[in-house]
């Protein structure tokens, strides 16, 4: 492909990006759904070459890590520990609603029982790179409900870190010793990440701390996909490990990161959720669509009930823990590579989650931006219930 080519095709998307932007604007809602139908679009009627895709599927690789950076250089170490502390009984009630309801429908749908394995995976996962932009757009960052979303989030990668390993031994047919050696480096991986990012993180915002902002932006950048790319290969999810050098940044460097890196994150974040409408093949919709749009009502609710019991235990009022509930309702990347594990197992799996995170991906941002509205009513009909 010529460079001629590369650029244009590269420029028609990020054009059509600007203009899907700038109608959510007008609309004033998160412009996440529009992006995901935008992706769709480009699928049905352009035809991008080789190149032009492998840029859009790095450039979603970088966006779902530069979107958990932000979000942890929310947070200092002290409210992460505290914060996850609190809400350990969330993750365990999150678990049982959200991986059930997926390892069942696999079952029902005659999937072998690994492969309804990685499907509950896949219903389990709320997509913390969606939630993120979702708190961002909406200026939610700093409300109640917020650490209750962030600890389901690290949670469920917590759990990930386990699965995972399992999951990959047992898809190659791997001994129990090969089982159990994959899954503690995982863990071992995470766990000495943690400890770092929480001990240690005021040495790294020294060593990073420059007076350019160009190196600055440099020095974060570089070590953000370092620390990525390594917890990609200890089996960690890499968007995790992003987020714990978030959370080890503080103080000035923190708030000069954050204002450097946004133009990064908004660019990246946007490709990312085209990325997800790019993937799916519109030919395989019809047979999977019932199966997907009975899913998401099941664990849509089921993880809608997630965040509005933790927001709750929280002492968040109702306004707060629907917007918990409805933000924790997107999966994203990691269910599609969870799915992406057992194609050779179920060809249904593949597309299945594609129209399945699809769907959760407009339904989540669409609740959360009209809580002011739905929520009333949902107080209401709960009332009316608790009355009768």
């Amino acid at each position: 492909m010529s460079l001629a080519q590369l650029f244009l095709e590269l420029g028609a998307v990020i054009l059509a990006l600007a203009f899907v932007g700038r109608t959510a604007g007008r609309l004033g809602i998160t412009p996440i759904p529009l992006y995901l139908l935008a992706g769709i679009g480009m699928g049905a009627w352009m035809h991008l070459g080789d190149a032009p895709e492998e840029f859009i599927h790095i450039g979603a690789e970088i966006g779902a890590v530069l979107l958990l950076f932000t979000l942890g250089l929310e947070y200092t170490s002290q409210e992460l520990r505290d914060n996850l502390r609190a809400n350990g009984q969330v993750g365990l009630l999150d678990l049982g609603l959200n991986f059930t309801p997926g390892l069942l429908a696999g079952l029902l749908l005659g999937f072998p029982p690994l492969a309804a394995v990685l499907l509950g995976g896949v219903t389990y996962l709320s997509s913390s790179g969606i939630a993120s932009k979702i708190l961002g757009d909406l200026g939610r960052l700093g409300n109640r409900e917020t650490p209750v979303i962030l600890a389901v989030c690290v949670l469920e990668d917590v759990a990930m870190a386990a699965y995972l390993p399992v999951i990959a031994a047992l898809l190659i047919g791997g001994t129990f010793v090969a089982i159990g050696v994959n899954l503690l480096v995982a863990l071992a991986a995470f766990a000495l990440a943690f400890f770092l990012a929480l001990r240690y993180g005021h040495v790294l915002s020294r060593l990073v701390n420059v007076q350019s902002n160009e190196a600055l932006l440099l020095s974060v950048f570089g070590l953000v996909l370092v620390v990525a790319g390594a917890a990609d290969l200890l089996n960690v999810s890499a968007a995790i490990g992003a987020f714990l050098v978030g959370i080890a940044l503080s103080g000035e460097v923190a708030d000069r990161t954050r204002h450097l890196i946004e133009p990064l994150r908004d660019l990246f974040a946007a490709v990312f959720f085209v990325f997800f409408g790019l993937q799916l093949e519109l030919s395989s919709v019809p047979d999977v669509l019932l199966p997907a749009l009975l899913l998401t009502a099941v664990t849509s609710a089921t993880k809608f009930l997630t965040g509005w019991w933790g927001a709750a235990r929280a002492g968040v009022q109702t306004r707060g823990r629907f917007r918990a509930g409805a933000t924790l309702i997107p999966r994203g990347e990691f269910s599609i590579l969870i799915a992406g594990l057992g194609l050779g197992l179920a060809p249904k799996l593949g597309p299945l989650s594609a129209v399945y995170v699809l769907l959760t991906a407009m339904l989540g941002p669409v609740l959360a931006r009209f809580d002011a509205q739905l929520a009333p009513l949902l107080d209401r009909r709960l009332r009316e219930a608790r009355a009768s």
